[in-house]
């Protein structure tokens, strides 16, 4: 076994990306999951030649990192990672200090992968918010004590607001968290793409609808356009 902690990429297509991402896991000497829901792009092979261990799952965020949670067998800690986000320095240790001083699960702050000053303000608002309310998302690195995930059944199979739905259990079970200051790199395409405001209004129009009780069925036909 390498380590205590665990890190479970899942993975759709994510060829440009994921090269970096292992390689900011593998650095540490932490050991790596790629979960794959049916990628053609080469990402798989690209995941194994920087020495990530790989598997396949059911397409789906929440399916896949389950099936790497279980594939990661007897580790202590597991740190479930987007393939376009990369760990910072020290994380491993970041990590592995806050499980012994306490914390049962926790999550890094954000910075977004651009020169723009607007996104620079958009990244500090998402820290803000999650420190505010304690809710984390998949783009903060989210890391939990496996006898905890284990504990509230991980991840419930949503097609959206899976990472939402985990962190809103943690908090409401009272279990004590980390808010680690490191910060992941997370890339800006999504807000490049289609525009600042634009997606800084979809997610938070997702969050008030999951809020309110929509099924996460319909968020997620309005966030890809298209079924489950």
């Amino acid at each position: 076994m390498v380590g205590r902690v665990a890190v479970i990429v899942p993975v759709l297509d994510e060829v440009r990306s994921i090269g970096a991402t292992v390689r900011s896991v593998l650095s540490s000497g932490a050991y790596c999951i790629v979960v794959d829901g049916g990628s053609t792009d080469g990402t798989l092979e690209r995941a194994r030649e920087q020495g990530a261990l790989t598997l396949a799952a059911r397409r789906g965020r929440a399916a896949q990192m389950n099936a790497g949670a279980r594939e990661a067998g007897a580790f202590e800690i597991l740190l479930f990672l987007h393939a376009d986000v990369t760990l910072p320095d020290g994380w491993r240790t970041a990590v592995e200090t806050a499980i012994d001083q306490g914390a049962l699960w926790g999550r890094f702050d954000v910075v977004l992968d651009s020169t723009s000053w607007v996104l620079g303000v958009v990244g500090d608002a998402m820290n803000l918010r999650s420190r505010i309310t304690g809710i984390a998302t998949g783009d903060q690195a989210l890391f939990i004590r496996r006898a905890s995930f284990d504990a509230l059944g991980g991840f419930a199979d949503l097609p959206l607001m899976e990472d939402v739905d985990l962190c809103t259990r943690l908090v409401r079970a009272r279990l004590p968290r980390a808010a680690l200051r490191d910060r992941v790199r997370v890339s800006a395409r999504r807000w490049e793409r289609h525009g600042v405001a634009r997606t800084v209004l979809l997610m938070w129009c997702l969050r008030f609808l999951w809020w309110v009780g929509v099924p996460a069925d319909r968020l997620h036909r309005m966030y890809y356009g298209q079924p489950r």
